[in-house]
């Protein structure tokens, strides 16, 4: 049977405006994380989440360096000179073209902030034709890896006022910022002259909501197409839901104890030993993170290479950093340490008191903390536990008041996890750690060995060097690792094309589609 033309012509049309709206479509996307200001130093993380704003160096699929803004990059024989050819035919969201210039000053602003960049040897940035020319003091061989970092995107001239502060994020991404509102919501809509290819979906928003109830909640009502970072009741209530796919991927990040090794309770590596003895990793992974595998022996996990030595190859935790309270005790003993009548230790008449800080924006950290609380009152150790804000632990930092602190550290923040390490080890003599790694403790061997790295080129080298470093930082314990992390997401049934970054470098929005 033959439709009638004007009923073939109504259905065309119907089907037209249905895929129209749906292109149209705002997808929602919630992540506990703030937006500060329009700045990459302070939130670079969520425009190039976003898809906002790129860096001249990208990551493929697997997390090796690909080609972003920069096609190319070429180190000189001596390594002391890079040089990244751009791209053609790119533009910035405001239709000024990305030209060698306007990297070169993008990236000078850059250097001139906080951020990744402070640990390469950097004397020079030059445009020189249609490439970037990077000019170093000494041999730097992660360079491009930090040049993937989100403190590095690429802006527009524009971008700028004239005292270097940003003003407006103008990007070359695939998606242009409609509407910036700190610290809570971005929208972004597609920019129409990216250089690469179209996304499907129009338009989308980013909601920073801290707490992660509400999160669960907003994925369960429809009020978000997209929930980052559920903690594991979430994640199990939601499971539930037919409409809603959960994801978890592995990241090279670690919830570690940032320790104050020079606090006089903690300035022995044998009082950090006793307090990592004293936790029950495999029990925390379990009970509390409902993922047996996460329990961290060592503080990279197997993802990070030669930076993995393989504690828990042979034997689990048992090789390496099982449970073991009276080995914990013994420790302590040599350090002069008795427990008392209400089974406290005490050392000169004073209690082994401790306060451990963390934040609930990662909703399993706060769980964490007090399964700490606990497996240490066995120990003897009494651990007050204050829950605020995530920025009270770089500050404590800084003055001298942290004594403990409960986090998640992301050794992937580039795909070089040295980037991570100078910043929270490095090799300044004058520094004492930074504010998420090592407090009050320094190690010259240590620092020697990631100041070669810096421009160790041989692979053999550099992974016998990262393997040396990996295992000195477990012996010493300026961190403690408790467990390796995973991402979740909650995702609308009706949303194709998700994957989650294992660098957390994009929520990859560019890649999704509504199903029709």
């Amino acid at each position: 049977m033959r439709l009638p033309r004007s009923l073939l012509a109504g259905l065309a049309l119907a089907l037209s405006s249905t895929v129209a709206l749906a292109d149209a479509r705002s997808l929602d996307i919630v992540a506990p994380w703030e937006i500060t200001s329009a700045d990459p130093s302070t939130s670079g993380y969520v425009f190039g989440r976003m898809r906002v704003a790129e860096t001249l160096v990208d990551t493929d699929a697997d997390g090796q360096l690909a080609p972003g803004l920069a096609a190319s990059w070429q180190p000189s024989e001596d390594s002391l000179t890079w040089r990244f050819t751009l791209r053609d035919g790119v533009v910035f969201h405001d239709g000024s073209p990305v030209t060698a210039e306007a990297v070169a000053e993008s990236l000078e602003h850059a250097l001139a902030k906080p951020g990744m960049l402070d640990s390469a040897p950097i004397a020079a940035i030059t445009a020189e034709g249609d490439a970037v020319v990077i000019r170093l003091e000494n041999a730097f061989a992660p360079l491009p890896a930090l040049l993937a970092h989100s403190t590095t995107l690429i802006l527009a001239p524009a971008a700028y006022d004239d005292a270097g502060s940003v003003e407006r994020m103008i990007g070359t991404g695939p998606y242009r910022v409609e509407s910036l509102a700190p610290p809570q919501r971005l929208t972004v809509s597609r920019f129409d002259d990216y250089w690469g290819e179209a996304p499907d979906i129009e338009r989308a928003s980013y909601l920073a909501v801290g707490r992660g109830e509400t999160r669960a909640l907003m994925a369960e009502s429809r009020d978000a197409d997209i929930v980052f970072t559920l903690d594991p009741a979430s994640q199990a209530r939601l499971a539930r839901h037919d409409r809603l796919a959960l994801h978890a991927e592995p990241l090279p990040r670690t919830i570690v104890l940032k320790v104050n090794a020079g606090h006089r309770f903690l300035d022995d590596d044998r009082a950090r030993r006793a307090l990592s003895l004293a936790i029950d990793r495999p029990g925390i992974a379990a009970g509390l993170l409902r993922n047996p595998e996460a329990a961290a022996a060592e503080l990279f996990p197997e993802s990070l290479g030669p930076w993995h030595f393989g504690l828990n190859t042979d034997g689990g935790l048992n090789a390496g950093e099982a449970q073991d309270i009276e080995q914990a005790r013994e420790l302590l003993a040599e350090l002069g340490w008795e427990a008392n009548g209400h089974g406290t230790l005490e050392r000169d008449g004073e209690p082994f008191r401790l306060t451990l800080r963390t934040f609930s924006d990662r909703p399993e950290l706060p769980l964490v903390a007090t399964a700490l609380q606990d497996q240490w009152r066995e120990l003897g150790v009494v651990l007050e536990v204050a829950v605020g804000n995530a920025s009270e632990i770089p500050s404590g930092h800084r003055d001298g008041s942290l004594e403990l602190g409960l986090m998640a550290r992301n050794y992937g923040l580039v795909p070089n996890p040295l980037g991570t390490l100078l910043d929270d080890f490095g090799s300044d003599p004058d520094a004492m750690g930074g504010d998420w790694g090592a407090m009050g403790w320094r190690d010259d061997d240590l620092a020697a060995w990631l100041d070669t790295l810096r421009h160790e080129a041989d692979p053999d080298a550099r992974s016998e060097l990262a393997t040396r470093v990996a295992r000195r930082l477990h012996e010493a314990m300026p961190v403690i690792p408790v467990a390796w992390y995973q991402q979740t997401a909650a995702v609308n049934g009706e949303l194709e094309g998700f994957s989650i970054d294992p660098l957390e470098r994009s929520y990859r929005i560019d890649e999704l589609r509504w199903s029709e």
